[in-house]
C-alpha cells in the first residue's frame, strides 16, 4: 500500500496545475486576423492569448450581438471551482497518505476517482451550457442579424471540443496544459487503486 499511497498522492496533486494553468482554449482564426485570436480558459477566470484578444473577440461579438466575454465576478463557476479542485486535491493528497499508513484500503482511490469523474462531467456540461448561452442569446438589436435558409437566428456558438466554421471565422477548442495535468492526475489515481489491490492479494496468499 505504500506505493500505491505515494502514487495518489502524486496524482492528487496534479490537480492543483489548474490554478496555474488553463483548463481549456477556444482560437478564433479569419483572414482579417493573421494572428487568430484566443481566449485561455481556468477555473477562475478567462484571459486572452494576447494583450488584446478578448478586446478584440468582443469587439467583433457586438456586431452580431454577442455578450462581452464575462468577468471572474459574473459568473459563479469562477469562484466555485477553484474551491471544488482545491478541496478534490486536498482531499486525494489526505487519503494517500491515510493508504500509505494503511488506514483505508485502495477502494477510497477509487471512490476518489469516481467522484472526480462525475465533477468533471458535470463541469463539462456547465461548460457546454454557457457556450450554447453564449453563442445562442443575442441581442435583438444587434447591427447585423444573420439567419440561416429557414429564417432561424445563426448560432455562433463556438464547439465544445474541436473545430468548427462560424461564418469566416474558424473556430478552434481543445483541452490546455491544466486539463492534461488533470487527466493524468486522475490517471495515477486509478492506477493508485490497481496496485493496491494488487498488494493487498499478495498479502493475503
Amino acid at each position: 500500500m505504500k506505493t500505491s499511497g505515494i502514487i495518489m498522492i502524486l496524482g492528487s496533486a496534479l490537480l492543483l496545475g489548474l490554478f496555474y494553468f488553463p483548463l481549456w482554449n477556444i482560437t478564433l482564426g479569419a483572414p482579417q486576423y493573421p494572428e487568430p485570436l484566443g481566449m485561455d480558459i481556468y477555473i477562475s477566470g478567462i484571459q486572452g492569448e494576447e494583450e488584446f484578444d478578448i478586446q478584440n473577440i468582443d469587439g467583433v461579438n457586438h456586431y452580431i450581438g454577442m455578450k462581452k466575454i464575462p468577468k471572474p465576478e459574473e459568473m459563479w463557476e469562477f469562484n466555485v471551482f477553484p474551491l471544488v479542485i482545491g478541496g478534490m486535491a486536498g482531499l486525494g493528497i489526505l487519503l494517500g497518505f491515510l493508504g500509505f499508513f494503511r488506514k483505508i484500503s485502495p477502494n477510497w482511490f477509487l471512490g476518489w476517482f469516481v467522484l472526480m469523474l462525475v465533477l468533471g462531467v458535470l463541469g463539462m456540461y456547465d461548460f457546454n451550457v454557457w457556450l450554447t448561452d453564449y453563442g445562442t442569446d443575442l441581442d435583438p438589436k444587434a447591427i447585423l442579424k444573420l439567419t440561416d435558409e429557414a429564417g432561424n437566428p445563426i448560432s455562433y456558438k463556438p464547439p465544445l471540443f474541436g473545430t468548427q466554421q462560424i461564418l469566416n471565422f474558424t473556430a478552434h477548442s481543445y483541452p490546455r496544459l491544466g486539463a492534461w495535468l488533470m487527466f493524468a492526475g486522475m490517471f495515477l489515481t486509478l492506477v493508485a487503486w490497481w496496485i493496491g489491490k494488487r498488494s493487498l492479494k499478495t498479502q493475503n496468499i
